[in-house]
């Protein structure tokens, strides 16, 4: 599907688990509110936005691993998308304003471990598991989202 919505935004002043809110202003470097211990491999405008879509952690959850919005570290947790259209190229168009584009899928980090049975964060690579990584993307366009906003493909990658 090209049409989903932003089930909840999340921030944090560093690290994991983030943190519910109901709205955020959109940089070029990410949500406002939110930061990085470890700008070597989080943040930066390549890196700015950090998605994962619910029907994911549905999966994972019902594999018995303690994943919830937010929990292993993305911003937008995001329902109603075919996620495995979301990839690298990809354009998605939150609320009114915002258009973010993905860069990358993302490396799972030791830091998500306690989450994953076993800690195999594998769980969440591309590499390992396609379609079941989270996403990175930069901003293009600039603004305020609010949780329940729609999101769309704007121009999703060929299947």
């Amino acid at each position: 599907m090209g049409r989903g919505r932003i089930v909840q935004i999340s921030v944090s002043p560093g690290g994991v688990p983030k943190l519910p809110v109901p709205a955020a202003r959109v940089t070029e470097l990410g949500l406002e509110g939110d930061q990085h211990r470890d700008m070597e491999h989080h943040g930066g405008p390549e890196r700015a936005v950090c998605l994962f879509a619910l029907e994911q952690i549905r999966v994972l959850q019902a594999e018995g691993h303690d994943v919830s919005p937010g929990a292993i570290g993305e911003n937008l947790t995001v329902e109603g998308l075919d996620w495995e259209r979301v990839t690298p190229g990809t354009r998605l168009e939150l609320g009114a304003d915002v258009l973010i584009e993905v860069t990358r899928y993302t490396s799972p980090c030791f830091n998500i471990k306690k989450n994953f049975t076993g800690g195999d964060i594998s769980r969440v690579s591309q590499k390992r598991h396609p379609g079941s990584s989270r996403v990175y993307a930069r901003v293009l366009r600039t603004g305020v989202i609010r949780q329940g906003d729609t999101v769309r493909l704007v121009n999703p990658a060929p299947a």
